[in-house]
């Protein structure tokens, strides 16, 4: 009886079997295994990357700011260092300019013994005669040169301090007619005296000073004798 009941167990199948959970194909579930991974690994290659990417524009934008940052900051310091130099440029003229000024604050000057100062020349009117030419010779060994007459004033001031006549620096020897200055002083201001200069006798090439303050200039030959008056710039002399 017992025997008969265990064979009957034995012969009772489930009604609802548990499916096994095992892989029939061991090659077939390996693949699979190897799939999935692959994948994973794909999905975190793809996820890397675009990771890279994302970094690779946020640091290219980065540098480019940076670098843009980096050359404006160098014009800006060339610019500053342009205006340093200029500054010291500036300051170092307005310093020379200044030692300039305070030399000249330092100067006096003044005529040599014996000859006139007016206005800003030095006059000397000579003791002897001579030819024109003898004359001026005189004057440039003193480091000056005969009289050039351009202003009213200087006119004025020499007809005072001679009444004789006096060689000046004007002469038309070059071409007739055409009066010059000794120093190339243009002849505007002239003082001739009436119906001069005439060339009398076709060689008067020389004017010379009359003590008349408006109409003195009269031409002569430059070998008569006359006196002379020299004129140059006063000296400078140090003051301490």
């Amino acid at each position: 009886m017992m025997e008969e009941i265990y064979v009957n167990v034995d012969h009772v199948k489930p009604n609802n079997p548990i499916p096994s959970t095992k892989c029939r194909d061991p090659r077939s579930c390996k693949r699979s295994s190897h799939s999935g991974v692959i994948l994973s690994l794909a999905l975190l290659s793809l996820s890397l990357l675009v990771g890279l990417i994302i970094l690779g524009v946020y640091y290219r934008d980065t540098l480019r700011d940076s670098a843009a940052n980096l050359s404006e900051m160098s014009n800006k310091l060339a610019s500053m260092t342009e205006d340093r130099d200029l500054l010291h440029a500036n300051l170092t003229e307005n310093a020379r300019e200044l030692e300039r000024l305070q030399n000249l604050t330092r100067l006096k000057k003044t005529c040599p013994v014996g000859w006139s100062n007016f206005s800003h020349s030095c006059y000397l009117l000579s003791e002897s005669s001579a030819s024109w030419d003898a004359a001026r010779k005189d004057c440039r060994v003193r480091g000056a040169d005969l009289v050039v007459i351009d202003c009213g004033k200087e006119q004025t001031f020499l007809s005072a301090i001679t009444n004789e006549h006096t060689w000046i620096g004007l002469n038309d020897k070059e071409q007739e007619g055409t009066w010059k200055w000794v120093d190339g002083t243009p002849v505007i201001l002239t003082y001739w005296a009436e119906h001069q200069p005439d060339d009398g006798g076709g060689n008067e090439d020389c004017a010379h000073f009359r003590n008349d303050e408006k109409k003195s200039w009269n031409d002569l030959p430059c070998s008569t004798s006359l006196k002379w008056i020299c004129e140059k710039a006063p000296n400078n002399f140090m003051v301490f």
